[in-house]
């Protein structure tokens, strides 16, 4: 017995998952229909492809080998749906980008609109996660990160350059009173990232100033901006996010700033889809045009 396609597609749900359950989600299938798939296709290569645990189906050295060349099917068979589509001014099906969440909220709903607008037989999902999105999992089909990936067969390409600046509401900051320089801010109250909870070294920016303490905390880039709207302290924030958030003022805006960048990862083999080049193309583009429109309102 052959192995089919389709039940390539439910092995690589299964390894990206790790559970039938959540293969079964994906691919709107109860978990005993997948878990007979994927019997089906051991059969057929006779060879086990899982091995099951209680933390769920980790993949077994013979699972590992055929999951690249899985992924490459399913690069080929997206490039051959794009190709017999043919030429064509609107796109469609549906699309996954994955972001940090300051991208997520300030920057990317824009953006989307934009294409959306443009192109509505497009069904657009924006994930907002405050870590790095799983593309080897197939989180989504882009991901914005805040430096370049180093490991996988990736695609990475920089969209631009930001700034981020100390903030905190005008009334708290006229009775903090003078702040003349960096030295000033030793034991004025912070607001910054979980530190257990920063998935990327660029985001440690109270770090960089040699602040220890951080008494108000989250993982959210909106909740540290709406703590420093209530009073509550300084925070780094973006400069981008700043207009959507008028009570909040720079310190020491000609000493302490940040300037990080945007990237855009894709897997490498995504770039065979003139689909989802045009999306990439127009997700830089517009991602470029939203960071300069909005620093230019600070």
């Amino acid at each position: 017995m052959e192995p089919q396609w389709d039940d390539l597609r439910v092995f690589l749900a299964v390894a990206r998952e790790e559970s039938l359950s959540g293969a079964g989600r994906v691919l709107r299938l109860d978990p005993a229909t997948v878990g007979r798939r994927i019997a089906r296709l051991e059969a057929a290569l006779e060879v086990p492809l899982f091995v099951k645990s209680p933390q769920g189906y980790a993949l077994s050295a013979a699972g590992e080998r055929l999951l690249s060349h899985s992924e490459s099917a399913e690069q080929a068979m997206r490039a051959g749906l794009d190709a017999l589509r043919g030429p064509s001014e609107r796109l469609s099906g549906t699309f996954r980008i994955g972001a940090p969440d300051g991208c997520a909220n300030y920057l990317l709903p824009q953006v989307c609109a934009a294409i959306g607008a443009e192109n509505p037989d497009l069904d657009i999902q924006i994930v907002a996660l405050p870590r790095v999105v799983n593309l080897s999992r197939r989180e989504a089909d882009m991901a914005v990160t805040v430096s370049p990936p180093t490991a996988g067969q990736l695609l990475v390409q920089k969209i631009t350059d930001y700034h981020l600046h100390l903030v905190g509401s005008e009334d708290w900051l006229e009775a903090l009173g003078p702040v003349e320089g960096p030295g000033d801010l030793k034991g004025v109250r912070m607001i910054g990232y979980i530190p257990e909870m920063i998935f990327d070294a660029e985001l440690d920016y109270l770090a960089e100033l040699g602040l220890g303490r951080i008494p108000l905390a989250s993982n959210s880039v909106p909740v540290q901006l709406r703590l420093a709207e209530q009073g509550a302290g300084l925070c780094v924030a973006h400069d981008f996010a700043l207009p959507s958030h008028g009570g909040l003022v720079k310190l020491l805006a000609d000493q302490i700033g940040f300037r990080r960048a945007f990237y855009l990862v894709r897997h490498q083999g995504d770039q065979r889809s003139a689909r989802l080049n045009r999306l990439a193309a127009q997700v830089s583009e517009g991602l470029r045009d939203e960071v300069a429109r909005l620093e230019a309102l600070t």
